[in-house]
C-alpha cells in the first residue's frame, strides 16, 4: 500500500484526507484515523508533508502486513472521525508485537 492508496481509502470512506497515526497502548497498536484533516485551514502539515506522513505510515502498515486488517476495519465500521472523537483500529501483529515500539510524537 501506497500513501496515496492509503489517502483514497480515507477519502472515499469519509470524504476527507484524514490524519492517521500509529500508536501504542497498553502494548496493543493500533492505527487511528484523527478528527483533524488538510481540507483544515488549522491543519498543521502541507499537503506534501500529509502525502510523506501517509507513505510512512503506509509503509508500516505493509512491513506489518496488516493492510487488510485495516481495510476491513475501515469498510465495516460506522464510526466516523469528529471532534475529539478518533476511530482506532486495533492491529494484530502476531507474535511479532513486541519487535515493534511506536515512538509517539
Amino acid at each position: 500500500m501506497t500513501g496515496q492508496e492509503l489517502h483514497e481509502l480515507l477519502l472515499s470512506k469519509w470524504g476527507r484526507s484524514y490524519d492517521i497515526q500509529l500508536r501504542q497502548v497498553k502494548g496493543k497498536v493500533y492505527c487511528q484515523v484523527m478528527w483533524k484533516y488538510l481540507e483544515q485551514a488549522s491543519f498543521p502539515l502541507s499537503e506534501q508533508e500529509y502525502y510523506e506522513h501517509l507513505n510512512a505510515i503506509a509503509n508500516y502498515l505493509t512491513t506489518w502486513g496488516t493492510i487488510e486488517q485495516v481495510k476491513t476495519y475501515v469498510d465495516m465500521t460506522k464510526e466516523r472521525p469528529r471532534l475529539g472523537k478518533v476511530v482506532s483500529i486495533p492491529l494484530d501483529l502476531g507474535e511479532r508485537s513486541s519487535e515493534w515500539i511506536i515512538n509517539n510524537e
